[in-house]
């Protein structure tokens, strides 16, 4: 009997990962930090690019690989915080249109909530975050 194919239920709900390089050259470290990460079953993993200087095609092709794998388990991939260049590339390649590309909101000074009002989201009460850095020497 075959019917359609199961998929693994997400295990964690949020992975975070920083990105430092994403071109050819550092496809390999950087496709491997990704399987581990996929392997965890995050319900939304958050690639922040906000120390990246450069992305080719390469790289755009991995981030739509993890997006297709995510998808498949029900997850979701997110783009955080890429500079003006990076993100009119993703533009030019029209990722904005398959995945969420997000800035994160400018920080307020010390001790005060934004806009002098309650926050209005809490954090879940179990969240697992991780990070990793992929930077390869050239």
């Amino acid at each position: 009997m075959t019917g359609p194919l199961a998929t693994t239920p997400c295990t964690l709900p949020l992975v975070e990962v920083r990105v430092t390089e994403f071109d050819l050259a550092c496809l390999p470290a950087t496709g491997a930090v990704f399987d581990r990460l996929l392997a965890l079953h995050p319900a939304q993993m958050v690639v922040d690019l906000s120390g990246c200087r450069h992305i080719d095609a390469a790289g755009i092709g991995l981030l739509l690989d993890v997006h297709r794998r995510l998808a498949r388990a029900d997850g979701v991939l997110t783009v955080r915080d890429p500079n003006p260049r990076i993100r009119r590339i993703l533009h030019a390649a029209r990722l904005h249109q398959v995945l969420p590309v997000v800035d994160t909101a400018p920080s307020s000074p010390p001790g005060s909530p934004p806009g002098g009002q309650a926050p209005t989201r809490t954090q879940p009460a179990l969240v697992a975050h991780g990070r990793a850095s992929v930077k390869v020497a050239h």
